[in-house]
Order: C-alpha cells, then sequence, then structure tokens
C-alpha cells in the first residue's frame, strides 16, 4: 500500500488518510508551522488540531502555503468543554475557522464529554455539518455510556472517537462498542508520550522488522483499523512516522503487543467522567 493512497472510509463516505500528524503541545508560532509544512512536503495529507492547542492559525497558515490543494488535506479541529452548548458551539466553531483561514474543516470533534450539555452540543454540530461546514463530525474521549447517550438521539452518527490508544492502553470495551457501531478509532498518544519506547517485548519486535520502535507502534495502530495521529516537530521523526507501509505485523506480534494492556493513561481520561 502507498502511503499516498493508504486510507480509511467512514460511515458518511468520506475517505480519511489514515495516519495523521498531532500538533498537541506543538508551540504556536513557528514550531507548528514548520512541522506541519514539513509533514505535507514528506507525503502527509492529515492534519489535527483542537482550539485547546492554540495553534491553529499556525496549522491553516502551514497549509495554505504548502503548495498543497487544499481538497488533498484532511485538516480536523476541537471544540474545547467550555464552548459546550448550541450558540456557544457555532461562535468556536467560526473562531476555530477564522483563525485556520480555511472555508471548511474535514473534521470537527467535541474534545471531551466533560463540557455538560452534550446534546445541544451535537446538535450544532449536525448543523455546521448540514451547512457544509464541518464535512464531518465525530467526538473525543468518549466512553461508552457517552456514545449510548449521542447515538440514542443523534441524527447523525459521529464518524470517529479520538482516544488515547497503544498497547498498553486497548481499552477493549470502548473499542468493541465501536467497532459494532462503524464507528472508527483515532489513536491520539500512540507513542505513549515516548514513555514505552523503550519497552523490551517492543524493541524486539522492531527489531524483527528493521524498524523503530514508534514504527510499530503506529503499525500497530494501523493493523488494529486505528487512524494513527503521532506527534513530533522533529523532521526525521515526522518522516519516519509515516514510513509504515513497507512491512507488516503478524497476527502473533499484534497479539503480544495487545497482551500489553495495562491501561497506562499517559494524559487524562474523560472517558469515565459523568
Amino acid at each position: 500500500v502507498s502511503r499516498m493512497t493508504s486510507a480509511v472510509t467512514l460511515i458518511d463516505g468520506r475517505i480519511i488518510p489514515a495516519v495523521g500528524l498531532g500538533v498537541f503541545q506543538s508551540h504556536p508560532g513557528p514550531e507548528t508551522y514548520n512541522a506541519v509544512v514539513t509533514a505535507l512536503q514528506v507525503g502527509y495529507r492529515h492534519i489535527d488540531t483542537a482550539s485547546l492547542y492554540r495553534n491553529e492559525a499556525d496549522v491553516g497558515k502551514a497549509v495554505r502555503d504548502s503548495g498543497v490543494p487544499r481538497d488533498q488535506v484532511w485538516v480536523t479541529t476541537k471544540l474545547w468543554n467550555s464552548d459546550h452548548g448550541y450558540e456557544p458551539t457555532l461562535r468556536a466553531f467560526q473562531q476555530s475557522l477564522k483563525l485556520l483561514g480555511l472555508d471548511y474543516v474535514d473534521l470537527y470533534l467535541i474534545h471531551s464529554p466533560m463540557g455538560g450539555k452534550r446534546d445541544e452540543t451535537w446538535r450544532a454540530m449536525e448543523d455546521l455539518h448540514k451547512r457544509g461546514l464541518a464535512r464531518s463530525i465525530g467526538v473525543s474521549n468518549y466512553g461508552v455510556k457517552h456514545l449510548q447517550e449521542l447515538l440514542a438521539k443523534c441524527k447523525i452518527k459521529p464518524v470517529v472517537n479520538q482516544i488515547e490508544l497503544h498497547p498498553w492502553l486497548t481499552r477493549p470495551d470502548i473499542v468493541s462498542f465501536c467497532e459494532q457501531n462503524d464507528i472508527k478509532l483515532q489513536a491520539y498518544s500512540p507513542l505513549t508520550k515516548g514513555t514505552k519506547l523503550k519497552d523490551p517485548t517492543l524493541a524486539t519486535i522492531a527489531k524483527s522488522h528493521g524498524v523503530t520502535p514508534a514504527q510499530v507502534l503506529i503499525r500497530w495502530c494501523l493493523e488494529r483499523g486505528f487512524i494513527p495521529l503521532p506527534k513530533s516537530v522533529t523532521k526525521d521523526r515526522i518522516v519516519s512516522n509515516l514510513d509504515v507501509f513497507g512491512f507488516i505485523l503478524t497476527k502473533q506480534e499484534v497479539d503480544t503487543l495487545n497482551s500489553l494492556n495495562c491501561n497506562l493513561v499517559t494524559g487524562w481520561d474523560p472517558t469515565t467522567s459523568p
């Protein structure tokens, strides 16, 4: 599979590039701008930001300056907790769009279920979708309970749930619920924020394929049907994180990695919030 064509079809029929560049904790200004320009130059076609990250303007400028046609770049951003509610969601979206300097986003996500007012927030998301401003809509950090609540009332189903996923946090309950409902899983912090890159089991698998531990973790996501969003601002790593289509993990290797699960959350875990 060539990296340019590797993609996943969402429930709304849209096609999302299988690996995205995450920009969480990429500093606003040149750091984010250069990371995104570099990523687009080396073949990424999917960038994941959020209003919380305070770098939407740099992402948008990089997309516009990259020379890659807008319709070939998948841009995701997210609604922060404090902007939940119908009118606040519409306002927050317009602010994100203005900062990005784009006419639409490819995917707009509710960043977490913690903002309350989830029903009216989703109604606003559906309206942004109907107006063509958010081409696809989804959620992030939703647990099974939040997803059940949403599916009971929504007119348009979320296309993705973006959660932390890696072999040490496999979340079988959320994964299986999403798979049963055709909701694709996006994996943030797929590289465990670096905390497990020296794990001996991972090192052994990486060595047998002649690749890096990070590449194995990204490939594990792809084998599991997840959409990984590795974050880096270093050119070499941005390149190698996308160079994951030249090898395949065996079923046994995937199972071995799955068995490392110990519910390791490296960031936050709103999936358990009320």
